[in-house]
């Protein structure tokens, strides 16, 4: 059961789920049709040592008792595929558009200080717990990053700007952030406190990317149990609604920009995968439909609302 105080190494909690993000990558890596490539996802997999994760990365649990289609329904893969494909655009975007200040919140197993493109100013910060934060730094010891990067170990329900101050990020630079697969384990206040303290720490210019489930496609008890049990069987123990905090008493981030003047526009999931030629199977379809893909912009002087 989650608490307001609770915390986690890579391996346990929510810290666990940035390892299904990463073996969810890696799968996608080594597919012929992939829509990216992460070749950071194996090595931080495989850093774990679990052969649960493993059975993951290499598609091979999606043989285990469920079809093909039911396994990317429970492992949320398409919508992770999706999200994966968006945020890459987004900070390619925002880099055409000169920033050269990126956050991630919550940053996880995410290796895209390593491997995207970056221009040689670009400044990466990444927050997250100090034991996850440990983690990566000690999987990826024998990576470069292609930025500057700077740890930024804290947890986002605490005083997580001053710490991000004080690892040198400059308010009146513009900036491009990235909440994904975030906003769901915080509570709805923490949610709002969070989106605040950015918008409070945004220089015209500055744009936020986020995703989020609505709570209305969260799958129904027998297909977590279903899911509960193939996870236990290959000695994973994982409930992701466990996890997360109710969508109700949280606001809609796009509705909260909007209200704060910032110009929102949404990605479509499902459209984004079919226009690369990547079929959706039909049971996953409705669900995905459900989620928030999401870019906030802070006008400069001379844009329009």
């Amino acid at each position: 059961m989650r608490t307001d105080d609770d915390s986690w190494d890579i391996t346990e909690s929510v810290g666990a789920t940035a390892i299904g993000v990463a073996a969810i990558r890696a799968y996608e890596t080594s597919r012929e049709d992939a829509l990216f490539h992460d070749p950071y996802a194996a090595k931080l997999v495989a850093a774990v040592g679990s052969e649960g994760w493993n059975a993951m990365m290499s598609g091979a649990l999606s043989r285990r008792s469920i079809s093909d289609g039911d396994y990317q329904a429970w492992s949320m893969g398409n919508v992770l595929v999706a999200r994966t494909v968006y945020f890459d655009e987004y900070f390619a975007a925002a880099v055409r558009a000169g920033i050269r200040q990126i956050v991630i919140l919550a940053a996880g197993l995410d290796a895209r200080a390593y491997r995207l493109e970056w221009p040689s100013d670009t400044r990466i910060f990444e927050l997250d717990q100090p034991k996850v934060l440990a983690f990566k730094a000690r999987a990826l010891a024998d990576g470069e990053p292609a930025a500057d990067r700077r740890e930024v170990p804290v947890d986002l329900r605490q005083d997580w700007p001053k710490a991000l101050l004080d690892k040198g990020f400059e308010p009146d630079q513009p900036t491009a952030w990235l909440a994904e697969g975030l906003l769901r384990y915080l509570p709805g206040h923490a949610q709002t406190q969070l989106l605040e303290h950015v918008v409070e720490l945004s220089a015209p210019g500055s744009r936020m990317a986020i995703n989020l489930g609505t709570g209305s496609g969260d799958p129904a008890d027998e297909f977590r149990e279903r899911r509960r049990k193939v996870m236990a069987d290959a000695g994973l123990k994982l409930d992701l609604e466990d996890l997360f905090y109710p969508w109700e008493g949280r606001e809609d981030p796009r509705s909260w920009f909007a209200m704060h003047r910032w110009l929102v526009t949404e990605g479509d999931p499902v459209a984004l995968l079919e226009d690369r030629g990547r079929a959706v199977p039909e049971a996953v379809r409705a669900g995905m439909t459900q989620h928030i893909l999401m870019t906030a912009t802070k006008p400069r002087g001379d844009d329009t609302l």
